[in-house]
């Protein structure tokens, strides 16, 4: 068990308190930031702290000493989290995150997990494609490659998802959970932005796994149910991740904005011309604060209202329709189009102070421009499908 493990739990902490413990970190996570980025990780001093507060557990069942927030914490917790070190959020969504998924699987897998350690650290590769499986006694046999495994190097288990083939036939799309022992991760995350989040590559090779680590989300397919919908009632946990899945992440960029605006504001109170005039009183720094500050409220409050929605909706008994989850992808995309124009226009006010290492701004934008890259916010791709759907047009996905 963790050490940090506290004994009773965080069952009784709020919202509103986890965002407080969220918020009282940003210091840390500044002062640990590079550090992070340096080492391609957590920085150790911060997992602790994340530990201490319960974070890593926000979503985690209160039966098992989580908190078992309401669904637009999977936004407000990444997003001020995001405005200390966007790298830190990341790994945060999506390790809380698993812990949501995990509440699904059986609860033989559930035991497995967090009797031996309910703050165990899960990381996860989402892309099924990436992953072949097929249907052996008992479970099946999986081998892949999966990309961008945040956190990876910080976890003791992962979920990586498949597509279950007979013969050349798809029939199941699934996530398969996994010990650390299970697969070899491969060190290969080194890119321009992010750097803090550790999303390696791991690889499996025809490995079994039993079926009661393995758990269908495709939803579409006839008599589809989550193993653990008994064990864990709250509606919260079926909502529909193929949609609102990106938001959580999104939520960091939107922190990560958020922390360039309040940088920025501070450079800028600081600041006088050679001629003594002060930055503030200039019309176009004004502008320019004043459009970043609204682009980035704009994609806080969208993001955070489509996660209201999706409970909303399931509390209702109501099934979302397609046009629905297409839009809520698509305004995830946007959000994170909206952060990063918000901190262009911060970035190119800063001039020549914006690109030094020890400037805040040089890193945000870089972990912005990286964090962009997600096929979650694709713009080109999620701005097209939903315009395809809501002009009569007709889309098909197995597990939306």
């Amino acid at each position: 068990m963790h050490a940090l493990q506290n004994s009773t739990g965080f069952a009784g902490v709020t919202r509103e308190q986890a965002v407080q413990r969220a918020a009282d970190l940003i210091p840390l996570l500044r002062n640990y930031a590079a550090a992070a980025e340096a080492q391609r990780r957590l920085a150790a001093p911060v997992r602790e702290a994340l530990h201490r507060s319960g974070l890593f557990r926000y979503l985690q069942p209160r039966s098992r000493g989580g908190m078992e927030l309401d669904f637009a914490a999977w936004v407000d917790i990444p997003e001020m989290l995001g405005r200390g070190d966007c790298s830190t959020a990341w790994c945060v969504a999506n390790l809380a995150s698993h812990h949501r998924t995990l509440a699904l699987f059986s609860k033989q897998a559930q035991d497995e997990v967090w009797n031996e350690n309910p703050d165990a650290l899960i990381a996860a590769g989402i892309a099924y494609p990436q992953g072949r499986a097929r249907r052996v006694d008992g479970g099946l046999i999986l081998s892949g490659t999966w990309n961008f495994c945040s956190a990876v190097n910080d976890s003791s288990w992962n979920m990586l998802a498949g597509v279950v083939f007979e013969n050349t036939q798809p029939v199941d799309w699934v996530h398969c959970l996994l010990r650390e022992q299970d697969y070899k991760v491969i060190d290969d995350w080194h890119t321009m932005g992010m750097r803090g989040t550790g999303s390696c590559t791991v690889k499996v090779d025809e490995l079994f796994v039993p079926q009661y680590r393995v758990q269908s989300m495709a939803t579409s397919l006839p008599g589809h149910r989550y193993a653990g919908a008994s064990e864990n009632s709250n509606p919260m946990y079926r909502i529909p991740t193929s949609a609102v899945g990106g938001h959580g992440l999104a939520g960091c960029v939107v922190g990560n904005a958020q922390n360039a605006l309040e940088a920025t504001l501070e450079w800028v109170k600081s600041r006088s011309t050679v001629q003594g005039a002060k930055m503030r009183d200039f019309q176009t720094v004004q502008l320019r604060i004043g459009v970043a500050g609204a682009k980035i409220d704009a994609a806080r409050l969208v993001i955070r209202n489509d996660c209201i929605e999706a409970e909303a909706a399931l509390n209702a008994g109501r099934v979302m329709c397609i046009e629905e989850k297409l839009r809520q992808k698509r305004n995830a995309a946007m959000a994170v189009k909206f952060s990063m124009e918000a901190i262009d226009l911060l970035q190119e006010m800063a001039g020549a102070n914006g690109i030094y290492q020890k400037a805040p701004l040089e890193r945000i934008f870089r972990d912005a421009r990286a964090a962009a890259a997600h096929i979650q916010f694709s713009v080109d791709m999620l701005m097209t499908q939903w315009g395809l759907i809501a002009s009569g047009g007709e889309f098909g996905s197995p597990t939306l």
